[in-house]
This record gives C-alpha cells, sequence and structure tokens, in this order.
C-alpha cells in the first residue's frame, strides 16, 4: 500500500479521491474494495471524502470509471465527480482537453478548459411530475427523472428551514423508490434564471454541498413545468454556481479544484 498515489479534487464542495487503476493496483491490493473505499473516505481517521473513484482502461472511450460513494456502495454516475475525474484525466495525460469516459449510465463527454469543466450528461429518463408520497397521515407531491442516477425534487418557498437530512431520508428510502432509493433535492425559485438547491444523497446517507445530477434533474423538470429558462444557474449550499443547459442533450458546467496530490499508507485503513 505505501506509496500508492492518489489525487483529491473538488467540486463545489464535493471532494473525491482519484487513483489510477489502469494497472489494476487497487485489485492486486485488495480482496473487498467497498471495504477499501469506506475506510479511506473516512472523515478525521483518513483521507476522508464524499467519494471515490478508480480510473480503468476501456475500449469504448479515454477511459472508464468505477465510482464508489463514501459508504462503499457503487454509483452509475455523479456529475461533480464527473468534473473531477475529467480535469484529473487531462492533468495526468490520460485523455485531451476534449474527452469522452465510461461510466454505468453510459458515455460521458467533457470538455476542460484551465479548472472549468463542462460536461454532457445522458439524457434524462424515467421523468415524473407532480405525483403524491405517503409518509402516515401526511401526503407530499414531487417530481422525479433519473439523470444517470435517481432524483426526487421538492420545490419550497424557502429551503432554508426544511430538516433537510431528516425528510430526505424519508423519502430516500420510501418504498416507491425501491430497494436502491432515490437522491432528494430540495429546491428554491429565485427567478426563471436561477435556482437555489439543497441535497439529501444516498450513499453519503446526508446533506452534501453540492450534487451535479441533482442540479441537472432539478433544472430538467423546472425546464419541464415551464418555471425556469435554459441556461439556469444552480446556486449550491457549498457556494458554487453552476450552469445547467437545457438543450437538445443536457450539459453541467462548473469549477472543478485540485486539492493535493498524496500516497497512501496501510494506516490509513486501520
Amino acid at each position: 500500500m505505501k506509496g500508492l498515489e492518489f489525487y483529491k479534487l473538488n467540486a463545489s464542495g464535493n471532494d473525491f479521491i482519484i487513483i489510477d487503476n489502469r494497472d489494476g493496483v487497487i485489485y492486486k491490493l485488495c480482496k473487498d474494495v467497498p471495504d477499501f473505499v469506506s475506510r479511506v473516505c473516512r472523515q478525521h481517521l483518513s483521507v476522508g471524502a464524499d467519494g471515490l473513484i478508480l480510473i480503468e482502461n476501456s475500449d469504448k472511450a479515454d477511459f472508464k470509471w468505477r465510482f464508489f460513494n463514501s459508504d462503499g456502495s457503487e454509483a452509475e454516475m455523479c456529475g461533480n465527480g464527473g468534473r473531477c475525474v475529467a480535469r484529473y484525466a487531462y492533468i495526468k495525460g490520460i485523455a485531451e482537453s476534449e474527452m469522452s469516459f465510461e461510466t454505468k449510465a453510459g458515455i460521458i463527454k467533457a470538455q476542460v478548459s484551465s479548472s472549468k469543466v463542462k460536461i454532457q450528461l445522458t439524457d434524462p429518463k424515467e421523468l415524473r411530475l407532480d405525483y403524491p408520497l405517503r409518509f402516515d397521515d401526511t401526503e407530499i407531491f414531487i417530481s422525479s427523472v433519473n439523470t444517470g442516477v435517481p432524483h426526487a425534487v421538492l420545490i419550497s418557498d424557502d429551503i432554508e428551514r426544511i430538516p433537510v437530512d431528516e425528510i430526505g431520508r424519508k423519502i430516500r428510502y420510501h418504498s416507491v423508490f425501491g430497494t436502491q432509493g432515490t437522491n432528494v433535492n430540495f429546491v428554491q425559485i429565485i427567478d426563471e434564471g436561477n435556482v437555489k438547491i439543497r441535497t439529501y444523497e444516498r450513499g453519503v446517507e446526508g446533506e452534501t454541498f453540492a450534487c451535479g445530477t441533482g442540479a441537472v434533474a432539478t433544472g430538467v423538470i423546472l425546464k419541464e413545468k415551464g418555471l425556469v429558462n435554459t441556461p439556469v444557474k444552480i446556486w449550491t449550499k457549498g457556494g458554487e454556481i453552476i450552469n445547467i443547459y437545457l438543450e437538445e442533450h443536457v450539459y453541467l458546467e462548473g469549477e472543478s479544484r485540485v486539492v493535493f496530490r498524496g500516497e497512501l499508507f496501510e494506516e490509513a485503513l486501520l
């Protein structure tokens, strides 16, 4: 384990550990990859991150990724992670500034310009608008869409007053979303070009500073309801404003930051 290089990048306050696994080094070092991920992503006790990304070889694109949430669960897609992995791949010479990479959600295209990254996500699917969810004697109306991973969206007049973890957890595990559950976004419309967002992410099992696919899901649903124009700016809890383009295809654009490069030691897993 000593000397295993990793980078840490963040986008909108979401931070990710990225490891070049094209030679299969992780599979040689550990038999249980989800356990490895959950240990390394622990705050205070290890590197700490919202997720971990392995870069691997692909015969369909410049590279393939495996994306893991901090609890070790593997997800199909992550918009902020996509921005970070694209910048990492460009810095490391794995891909040119215009690239594509393979995910479980499909092929993602990306453009890197300095610290700004614009990615084209897979086309949204499974769109449902304004349907009820029941919790004991309470009923709420939500909309949902899959933007690589499933998202529910709730519109509020004041998202700052919402107990995101409490309500988000109830919706995330609601039976209507099956065994895999859903991510949950609470949104407040400022005007036709600006929206505030707070997100409960499955896998992290709590509120995060931002969620790229959640920002896209919010844009898709609000555009479908005729409430916003394109592009729309999504104001995240982490402070960054993400641009969402809702055209023939859907694009997510924002900054990604290189935090540091390091070497992982075995004690990081204790």
